[in-house]
């Protein structure tokens, strides 16, 4: 193998080797789990080792009230104890595993001291306690329990500078059966005491420094109140007594999130997810200033970004294939038009993911999340001002609507006007998404979810795969200004139960029906290149649609033991229901010349060549069976498989010829897609992982004996490490995979009216991903890819050669910085590149390749209480970049400004 083929995965070697080094490191430290319980650790403020005594009992709060001076109400004391002390003894590796405990929510109290954390959870009896203090931070690990809302959602608690002397204070899920309660000090240990609440849980109090004793409790900062860290805070009465009340609702550490549901639909931490996953959060999403969903991929090891149909719905190359379908919380939601203001995070899912969702391409899915209403009152507004014309606006508002906070909502309204580099082309999107979220009891709660998106622009396919075409401007348009256009309305309707029986047993019911139409008439598409290399042949093309999609999932979550085994199990039922019809509108027009263009050429007024409506119905069942098995501390196995029956029949008329029926027919197919992967943890913050999965998706075609086709097939072999850095702060994966794709349908050489399954396509390659947070302030996000897609076997197609769209080595750098103190307090800079190698523009590959490019982006941004100002320069050095979409090629933007203004409450 040549250097240079080998440079990238020296490259990755040697990061690799770091990464092991420092997490291994860090658990020499004291970052990871204590192997030896009766070690005696050194006191941070001396020399001298002490030894942490066991205790049989942590005393009850009940026992410190006495009545208050002059005050008519109770108040506690504190005795005077270090939490060092206060600490319970390690449980052995191989003792019994006890019930994980769910602690469902965060409080705090402010005291005479200065802070009281409270772990709400009505079993606070049975929780133990590692010290794992370490410099000026008391840090302590609690095993078997979990921070998970009511609903089931995980959450983390941060309150950064909550009193004076104490830095940040962290309650977070170090992993998926153990919490963390971080106390970071200003230059020495603060004292903290450890106190047990038969009615509240878990205290922990944190004194002020005596330096620092007589400085005022200070309101929340605007960061603080921001959703996923929403703090509702109380100023304490004369007597001392009135609550700082702190709602979590799924806060991330920077721009990583240690849980995701798409790879299991449960809330699972990554590391203990044998595939790789990548999640980008709406920080990621602001600081970028992404106005179009799809630019998220621009994050993501092995996802390339592939413009959709008229330059109006998002795919996406995962992998080395081409997805036309992606997800909304789980629900097929095809590729169509989505406001990133109305998503919480973007969740990608690497291989195959038929084992819970059916019928996908091999290479992976992407799944949207949206923001769900908010426990505590929260308005926000945002307005762009961008190059090319664009303006966008937005609001989010959310909160109760009942004085008991059973009933919450939240509103999501964005709308976007714009203009483009490219001649003609202007349009504007409007999206409304509203949610109530009703608590029937505490153990049930139903949502209720509408979308509705409404997009009307110029359509615009791009530019011929042509070597002819990189000789023009980026900005040429190759249609006509007065007849292209791209309208499509669309309407969902989401509804959710979920109902918890026992700690152990949990329903979610869910329904959706998606409801769309499309009218892209007289849209005139680049066909080919005339010869003589001047002019371009187009075709008049077009036609209504319309698709109403329905689709039920029903989910048993059960929890329970074999043994010292604990088992999630996962049984599912999937129902679902889509019919569409759309009409396929097809006749000659007038060409253009590529490098002199004249608009205005008179266009037929009928569809002589094709002009046919076409229906199709698909119905669907789905059986799925998932089981997490935790065989050890630190093994993990996933085991999962998934059984549909695929009905599907189409029916085409023609319109030329009175309703003539051209064709009909009916497929069916089963298929059984399964998974299986291990997860081994030799230290906690090292995950080593290996899977196998498979995926299908239906051919719906014929051989020339009439005989259906089987459905493609997907096999994925995944190996892989990951790992977490800086107390979980930063997480990072590498993995290598390989993918063979067969039944691949291919044209019949002998009757070219019919298909055979000779086609075979592998992809092979290895990725790494970085996210998270370095210091306070300094958030990082980096990837890199290696990817060989190619045609393996082809009874038309040359073997060896690269599917379009894939580029061989993919690479991306973002970070950003916002000063934490000072006078420049607020104020934050932000970079990136990004970069895509070579592409193939057509297949069989004709040596038309679309060029390597690298983009550079730029951000400044000044926070002030509640306001926020950001400047974001996209493409700051204005470079030509092209990329494929499919059977055309679009130019990238070029040099794109973006002024933000935004306030929330």
């Amino acid at each position: 193998m040549k250097l240079k083929k080998l440079l990238p995965y020296l490259l990755l070697t040697s990061s690799l080797t770091v990464l092991i080094a420092t997490a291994a490191r860090s658990e020499e430290v004291g970052i990871g789990v204590s192997k030896h319980p009766k070690s005696t650790p050194t006191d941070a403020n001396s020399n001298q080792p002490f030894t942490v005594e066991p205790i049989k009992e942590i005393q009850r709060i009940s026992e410190l009230v006495h009545p208050a001076k002059n005050a008519g109400v109770s108040q506690i004391e504190h005795p005077a104890k270090n939490a060092s002390l206060l600490v319970q003894s390690p449980t052995s590796p191989n003792s019994p595993q006890t019930e994980v405990v769910q602690v469902t929510s965060v409080k705090g109290n402010p005291t005479a001291k200065g802070l009281e954390i409270i772990l709400q959870t009505t079993k606070g009896e049975q929780l133990q306690l590692v010290n794992r203090s370490a410099g000026s931070n008391f840090i302590t690990d609690i095993p078997n329990a979990q921070l998970r809302l009511s609903s089931g959602e995980a959450f983390t608690f941060r309150s950064e500078k909550p009193i004076a002397g104490v830095t940040e204070i962290t309650v977070t899920n170090f992993d998926a059966n153990t919490i963390r309660v971080t106390v970071i000090g200003e230059g020495s240990v603060p004292t903290v005491e450890l106190f047990d609440s038969p009615n509240e849980g878990l205290i922990f109090s944190v004194a002020i420094p005596a330096s620092s004793a007589q400085q005022p409790q200070s309101q929340p900062t605007p960061e603080q109140q921001k959703p996923g860290n929403q703090t509702q805070l109380t100023q304490p009465s004369a007597s001392g007594d009135e609550p700082i009340e702190l709602v979590v609702t799924g806060e991330q550490d920077g721009y990583s999130v240690p849980d995701s549901t798409t790879a299991t639909k449960t809330d699972t931490p990554q590391r203990d997810i044998p595939q790789s996953i990548q999640v980008i959060p709406q920080q990621v999403i602001k600081d970028q200033q992404i106005t179009r969903i799809s630019d998220v991929a621009r994050n993501v090891s092995g996802v390339s970004l592939i413009g959709g149909y008229g330059a109006g719905t998002d795919n996406y190359i995962i992998r080395g294939f081409l997805t036309y379908n992606n997800l909304r919380n789980g629900f097929q939601a095809g590729d169509n038009y989505i406001d990133p203001n109305s998503i919480e995070r973007v969740e990608v899912l690497k291989g195959p993911a038929s084992v819970l969702y059916g019928q996908f391409e091999p290479g992976g899915v992407v799944n949207y999340v949206t923001k769900q209403p908010l426990a505590t009152p929260y308005y926000a507004s945002e307005f762009t001002l961008g190059s090319y014309s664009d303006y966008k606006s937005s609001i989010d508002i959310s909160g109760p609507l009942t004085p008991d906070k059973n009933l919450l909502y939240r509103l999501n309204v964005g709308y976007e006007n714009f203009g483009s580099f490219i001649d003609f082309v202007h349009g504007q999107y409007l999206s409304i998404s509203p949610v109530l979220s009703y608590k029937i009891s505490d153990n049930t709660n139903l949502t209720l979810e509408y979308e509705h998106t409404a997009q009307n622009r110029t359509f615009y396919d791009g530019l011929l795969p042509v070597r002819e075409s990189f000789q023009v401007p980026i900005s040429r348009f190759l249609g006509e200004p007065s007849a292209d256009k791209y309208n499509v309305d669309s309407n969902g309707f989401y509804l959710t139960l979920d109902h918890t029986f026992s700690e152990n047993l949990r329903l979610r019911s869910a329904f959706s029906a998606y409801l769309s139409t499309s009218d892209n008439n007289n849209v005139v598409r680049p066909d080919s290149l005339e010869a003589g290399g001047q002019t371009v042949s187009r075709t008049l093309a077009g036609g209504a649609g319309s698709s109403q999609t329905f689709d039920l999932q029903n989910e048993l979550i059960s929890k329970f033991k074999t043994g010292s085994i604990n088992h999630q199990l996962l049984l599912g039922l999937e129902l679902g229901w889509q019919t569409t019809f759309y009409g396929y509108l097809r006749t000659a027009a007038p060409g253009i010349n590529l490098f002199n263009p004249v608009y205005g050429a008179p266009l037929p007024t009928s569809f002589v060549d094709t002009n046919q409506q076409t229906g199709y119905n698909t119905d669907t069942v789905g059986i799925y069976l998932q089981d997490q098995v935790t065989l050890l501390s630190n093994l993990k196995l996933l085991v999962g498989g998934r059984y549909d029956f695929v009905s599907y029949n189409d029916r085409t008329t023609d319109s030329n010829n009175n309703g003539a029926l051209l064709s009909a027919n009916n497929f069916y197919d089963e298929a059984f897609s399964p998974r299986l992967g291990l997860v081994y943890q030799p230290i906690k913050p090292i995950s080593l992982y290996a899977s196998y999965s498979e995926s299908f998706v239906p051919n719906n075609t014929r051989t020339a004996s009439l005989e259906a086709l089987k459905p493609a097939r997907g096999t994925q072999y995944e190996a892989g490490i990951k790992t977490e850095l800086f107390d979980g702060k930063l997480a990072a994966t590498l993995a290598a995979y390989e993918i063979t794709k067969t039944n691949v349908a291919t044209t019949d050489p002998n009757n070219t009216d019919y298909s055979i399954a000779a086609g075979e396509v592998k992809s092979q390659g290895i990725e790494f991903d970085i996210s998270g947070r370095i210091l306070p302030g300094w958030n990082v996000i980096a990837s890199f890819a290696h990817n060989d897609t190619y045609v393996s076997e082809d009874n038309n197609l040359p073997v060896g050669d690269r599917l379009v769209g894939v580029p061989r080595n993919t690479a991306s750098f973002w970070t950003s910085y916002e000063i934490q103190s000072g006078s420049f307090k607020g104020l934050g800079f932000g970079g990136g590149l990004f970069f895509v190698g070579d592409v193939e523009a057509n297949l069989p590959n004709d040596g038309v390749v679309i060029p390597s490019y690298v983009r550079t982006d730029a951000s400044i941004f000044y926070k002030k209480e509640n306001w926020r100002f950001g400047l974001n320069i996209k493409n700051l050095f204005d470079t030509t970049y092209y990329y494929s979409q499919g059977y055309f090629l679009r130019p990238g933007d070029p040099l794109t400004v973006l002024a933000t203004i935004s306030v929330q409450f």
